[in-house]
């Protein structure tokens, strides 16, 4: 069987504040919608920007936490799985989304009044291949990490 790979990221700020809702069965869903911004030069030396709009979904604790410190302007950093969904509309035509489905989100601060206040880091790691020892420590692979997890003071490295 071939191996394969499916990953975005992104590095983009906020177009709207976050919209965050629950399922049925209890689940935090969380959507946001994230710019990124392209420059290059015209044929006339121009430069010239293309933006592209990124629909992000985020799920429970990650969800929550979005919603929670997020606002339209926020820069942040997304990394996820790039998703399509169909479904029929209320003519019957099928139609279609692509989203990618974040598992990792850093706040990282600027853009809007409601920035992190210390670039605070905000991990969710859904798959146990990438998990981080402070996250096992603390119960689970979803938690959150404290900017003080990362704190150096302690750190050997000589320069």
């Amino acid at each position: 069987m071939a191996r394969s790979l499916n990953r975005a990221q992104l590095i983009g700020n906020l177009g709207q504040d976050p919209e965050i809702r629950s399922t049925p069965s209890g689940a935090s869903v969380c959507n946001i919608s994230v710019a990124t911004t392209d420059s290059y030069k015209d044929r006339n030396g121009e430069w010239q920007e293309q933006t592209e709009w990124h629909r992000v979904v985020l799920w429970n604790r990650l969800a929550d936490t979005a919603g929670q410190y997020l606002r339209k302007g926020n820069k942040v950093f997304i990394e996820g799985k790039i998703k399509t969904r169909a479904w029929d509309d209320r003519d019957g035509n099928k139609r279609y989304t692509t989203e990618i489905w974040g598992d990792r989100m850093i706040m990282m601060g600027g853009g809007g009044q409601d920035s992190s206040p210390y670039g605070q880091v905000q991990p969710q790691q859904q798959n146990n291949y990438n998990q981080q020892p402070q996250q096992q420590q603390q119960g689970g692979n979803s938690d959150y990490l404290a900017p003080d997890a990362f704190n150096d003071e302690n750190d050997d490295v000589p320069f």
